[in-house]
């Protein structure tokens, strides 16, 4: 026990005594500046500076961009650039499927590649009803006078019609005969309409020309997309007058009348309406005569 008792004086005495740190002059040894030191005071001062800077440097790790200088620590900038980047992917998905979507359907109205459950009613004229009920049918003095205007404007122009969503009366594309009807059991998804070789063919609406190719089968084709989904097919044309991204105009000449492709069989149009993906029949809304 007294051995014990020993040991643990001569520790602490080797912790407390004091030691004398002097900084002299190398040349003339004067005395600078001196320190009384002691094994204890030494090691609570070193690791405290030690503690100091383990926090320090956390400090500077967490919350300067000196942390991306370390391996195995991202950038900001470039964590930045991932997620604009991942945003950009997602947009570029939903873009490639919609445009997947749109080529399915150009390719449908090409081919006539669609089954006969597929085809959903006309839901053009079935869109544009409006409840008679729900309208305020009494004119008043300034619609009266737009009207007026209106007409007088449009009494002898060629391209601009009234052509009203509730009706949905396109423009002919020609005056002919239908030598064809509209059959989506037999996979006929147009009318065939006679006419002399080189009449001219016109818009059925405003749009913008999305197709104006050659192709073996159907000949000339010209595939315009209007409003609301609507698409309009002119095949076996003689010639094409537009082109394709060309922006055309109800009742403006887009093709002349012609006998092209393998499966023609005579001078004539062939004339589709597409909504949406879908056939409709043209007949509901084109008057040929």
């Amino acid at each position: 026990m007294a051995t014990k008792t020993k040991k643990r004086k001569e520790i602490k005495r080797k912790l407390l005594h004091k030691y004398r740190l002097v900084i002299l002059n190398e040349s003339t040894f004067e005395e600078k500046i001196s320190f009384k030191l002691s094994r204890l005071n030494v090691f609570v001062t070193g690791t405290l500076c030690i503690i100091g800077l383990i926090g320090l440097t956390t400090l500077l790790i967490a919350f300067t961009p000196l942390r991306e200088y370390i391996p195995g620590y991202s950038s900001t900038k470039l964590k930045k650039q991932a997620t604009e980047l991942t945003y950009k992917t997602d947009s570029l998905v939903n873009v490639l499927n919609y445009t997947n979507k749109y080529i399915d359907n150009i390719r449908k109205v090409l081919s006539g590649d669609l089954e006969n459950s597929e085809i959903n009613r006309d839901s053009v004229f079935e869109r544009f009803k409006i409840d008679p009920s729900t309208v305020d049918l009494n004119p008043i003095k300034e619609d009266s006078v737009l009207r007026a205007e209106v007409a007088l404007e449009d009494k002898y122009n060629l391209f601009e019609r009234n052509i009203t969503k509730t009706d949905l009366i396109l423009f002919p594309p020609i005056s002919g005969v239908v030598s064809q009807m509209y059959d989506p059991e037999k996979r006929h998804y147009a009318v065939d309409v006679t006419a002399v070789t080189d009449t001219p063919v016109k818009a059925v609406a405003k749009g913008i020309v999305i197709f104006a190719e050659w192709t073996a089968d159907t000949g000339y084709v010209m595939i315009i997309e209007h409003e609301e989904g609507l698409l309009s097919v002119y095949k076996h044309n003689g010639s094409l007058s537009k082109s394709q991204g060309d922006v055309v105009r109800a009742g403006e000449v887009i093709a002349s009348v012609g006998n092209t492709g393998e499966f023609t069989t005579g001078p004539h149009l062939h004339f589709e309406l597409w909504d949406d993906g879908n056939p409709v029949n043209p007949l509901d809304f084109v008057d040929f005569k």
